[in-house]
């Protein structure tokens, strides 16, 4: 299957495009960036605009096999000279970008929705422009899409909190298909991989960023973990029809609290009652009500941990969170398999830990 490129990646690529047009005077048809999955990506050039004191161009989104809303949409880079001697890259959105209005989100509240890894990409690849053409003043950098509003309507933001457009996102760079079928074909292919190797215990994450919190809170080695997806139910069954003995599931509270529901899929398609969990959990730790309305009113777990931290409770909000997790974990392997689990969050660290968690550190 084909991949496709972030709309973090089609910002960065725009964003290089404009920035050497405007630099060196010259028109560019195509770019190529480095993407930080490590697979270079070159991009098409589109509506290019020159001018002498800024330059704008656009490219199209490729969602390779695995097309959504924003495939084919426009997004737009416009590099203009700063004021700044500094060799400072500003990077700000315009039209159809999103603006964050609720916190517990990558960017804080009146920012535009360019994630992190995006501004990354696209500070790094302008550099790499200004380098090359000797020059150390400062650079703005505006990422619009001209129908970023209306494609915006058909995703989360706005139940996120993020008004006015889409949002510029992308951990790796690329769009990996995502075909139910193909993810579990790999899924348990790399279950495979590590029966065969010799392994009779497995640790699974829903994905990156649970594997980077393994790697960096616990020195984990990742060649012994496998990413999951959604398929958290699914995981369960294929390790104990391979004959492994245990599993370590860790993940963000995002995913994971849905698994205290009895949700085996995370994805938001199969099923999203975060908030009313978490406000659950509350209620049993006797959380006061109006900081339970106030989780209820929540978008983000981020935004909810934020709120059980100043009642004191998120720490027995998080066990209790963590017992149904196991319970269900538990049940779905049907005692054939001893399931434990990590919960954590951005900002937070680890939240909460099954009973034998702390074993897979010191075997």
């Amino acid at each position: 299957m084909r991949y496709g490129f972030t709309t973090g990646s089609c910002a960065a690529a725009a964003a290089k495009a404009a920035a050497y047009m405007l630099l060196t005077g010259r028109e560019k048809t195509e770019i190529t960036i480095e993407t930080p999955k490590g697979i270079p990506y070159t991009a098409r050039l589109v509506h290019i605009e020159r001018g002498e004191r800024q330059v704008s161009c656009a490219v199209e989104k490729d969602g390779g096999d695995d097309p959504d809303v924003t495939t084919g949409a426009l997004i737009c880079a416009k590099v203009s000279f700063g004021e700044s001697a500094e060799g400072i890259i500003g990077i700000e959105g315009g039209k159809g970008v999103g603006r964050v209005t609720r916190p517990g989100l990558d960017q804080p509240v009146g920012s535009a929705a360019i994630n992190r890894m995006p501004r990354e990409m696209i500070e790094r690849e302008v550099r790499q422009v200004c380098e090359a053409a000797d020059y150390r003043g400062s650079l703005n950098v505006e990422i619009s899409v001209p129908d970023g509003e209306r494609i915006a309507e058909r995703t989360f933001n706005p139940r996120l909190g993020i008004v006015g457009g889409i949002s510029i996102l992308g951990t790796t760079g690329i769009v990996e298909p995502m075909s139910r079928q193909a993810m579990l074909d790999t899924l348990r292919v790399e279950l495979n991989q590590k029966k065969a190797e010799g392994f009779d215990r497995v640790m699974v994450s829903p994905g990156n960023y649970g594997l980077d919190f393994m790697k960096q809170a616990y020195g984990y080695d990742l060649d012994k973990s496998v990413k999951c997806g959604n398929f958290i139910g699914a995981s369960v069954d294929m390790a104990v029809e391979l004959g492994f003995r245990a599993m370590l599931l860790t993940g963000h509270i995002g995913k994971l609290v849905k698994v205290a529901g009895g949700i085996m899929n995370t994805h938001s398609a199969e099923g999203d009652c975060r908030m009313e969990l978490l406000a659950a959990f509350a209620v049993r730790a006797g959380v006061d009500q109006r900081a339970v309305r106030k989780i209820l009113d929540c978008t983000a777990s981020q935004e909810a941990l934020t709120i059980l931290e100043g009642t004191g409770k998120r720490q027995e909000v998080m066990e209790l969170c963590m017992e149904r997790i196991c319970y269900y974990l538990d049940r779905r392997a049907g005692g054939k398999l001893k399931v434990d689990c990590i919960m954590y969050a951005n900002g937070f660290g680890e939240l909460a830990r099954s009973r034998g968690a702390e074993k897979w550190f010191t075997l």
